[in-house]
């Protein structure tokens, strides 16, 4: 099984403080960490991971933006580390790498800031004329790049509609999986339910809820974990129930694989550094 996924590529700078400042105010006593990010390389890690097949067999291929410079290899480790294929993502001279501010307080809640960069610079150009497998796309590239994507490709779509901004219609019509949050939820309104596919709302440590044309067809709900750190669990999970239904798993099954899956990026620090394995999320399923 291929998987490609068009999206963002990011550092990750990730503040650790003993609360979430609010609007105006300044918070001390922070320690300071840098990861690999960006949605898309989160989601592409994610896949790459949780793939069944034994290392080789699998390759998921990411398309991208970055800067010629010294943040680019920072951000991309453990895609080449993990074996993602990276032959299509080109390094821009005219833009830095996409970087990530990103505060966290001790339970784990985050607040992120996102300076692009190069992400915003990815083209149609950029893409091949078909992309004959699964695709997984966001919304941290330029609208038009994501469209085209979705508009190239001939297999499964998952569409993860974050952050919100408006798509077009043919878009959501198009996606065979549509994954939002609550809030990106409520920006879009029924209009995620106008298309033919399966639409999933996640609902943080309450769990995910999938439908099909606005009618529920599964829920599940995550295994306790104790949280640290929030971001790139969402990634995490889009990722996760691309894998469970391109390998055939009913829509209840798919949830909850997916569901253990974010659970236990929360449990750790970072955003790539936190995407589990297939067997750590087989472990946590026996358990639970």
């Amino acid at each position: 099984m291929q998987i490609t996924v068009v999206g963002s590529i990011n550092l990750d700078f990730v503040a650790t403080a003993p609360k979430l400042p609010r609007a105006g105010e300044t918070v001390t006593g922070a320690t300071l960490a840098r990861h690999p990010g960006g949605k898309g390389a989160n989601q592409a890690l994610a896949a790459q991971r949780l793939m069944r097949g034994a290392p080789g067999d699998d390759e998921v291929l990411m398309i991208g933006r970055v800067g010629r410079d010294s943040m680019a290899e920072e951000a991309m480790a453990l895609l080449l580390a993990d074996d993602v294929d990276i032959g299509h993502v080109i390094a821009d001279a005219e833009a830095p790498t996409g970087v990530a501010l990103i505060a966290v307080d001790p339970e784990g809640e985050n607040q992120i800031v996102v300076a692009a960069g190069a992400n915003h610079l990815a083209s149609p150009e950029q893409l091949p004329a078909r992309i004959d497998c699964p695709l997984i796309v966001q919304l941290e590239l330029p609208i038009d790049t994501v469209e085209a994507a979705v508009g190239r490709a001939t297999e499964f779509v998952c569409v993860n509609l974050a952050p919100a901004a408006p798509v077009s219609d043919q878009l959501l019509r198009r996606a065979d999986l549509i994954v939002v949050n609550e809030t990106e939820a409520a920006f879009y309104g029924d209009l995620l339910h106008h298309g033919g596919g399966r639409v999933v709302v996640t609902k943080g440590a309450k769990g995910a809820v999938m439908y099909h044309r606005g009618v529920e067809m599964a829920w599940a709900t995550p295994p306790k974990v104790r949280a640290v750190d929030a971001t790139g669990a969402g990634d995490c999970f889009v990722g996760a129930i691309t894998v469970a239904l391109l390998e055939g798993m009913e829509p209840q099954a798919a949830l909850t694989f997916a569901c253990a899956a974010g659970a236990i990026a929360a449990t750790r620090p970072g955003a790539q550094p936190s995407m589990p394995t297939r067997k750590e999320v087989d472990a946590i399923l026996k358990a639970h």
